[in-house]
């Protein structure tokens, strides 16, 4: 049985009373990229020329250089929505928006 173990974040918590859900996003870190990396390696990806990747390279980041550097942090991200009785929820220690959940997934044999 293979154990897959991840941090997810706590984004959305709504108690009616009765029941809490929780909406999770992964935990991750990501590494800044420019607007710029990302769309030479989506011209890279696309032209499957060699030589023809090697004369549009420089032009397209000459090109690009004139825009300005957005930096953004994309991942797609893994989210995960539970809904539970409240005493189960109390018992978990009432976690809270913001703070992290280690959410264990396995596959029965």
């Amino acid at each position: 049985m293979e154990l897959k173990e991840n941090a997810y974040k706590i984004k959305n918590l709504n108690d009616n009373g009765v029941t809490v859900t929780l909406t999770l996003v992964e935990d991750i870190e990501l590494e800044p990229v420019t607007q710029q990396q990302m769309m030479l390696e989506a011209i890279n990806r696309a032209i499957p020329d060699k030589e023809m990747k090697e004369q549009l390279q420089p032009i397209m980041e000459a090109m690009l250089k004139a825009q300005p550097q957005t930096i953004i942090q994309s991942y797609p991200q893994t989210s995960i929505t539970i809904t539970m009785p409240k005493r189960n929820y109390e018992n978990y220690g009432k976690p809270q928006v913001g703070e992290s959940l280690i959410i264990n997934i396995t596959k029965p044999n």
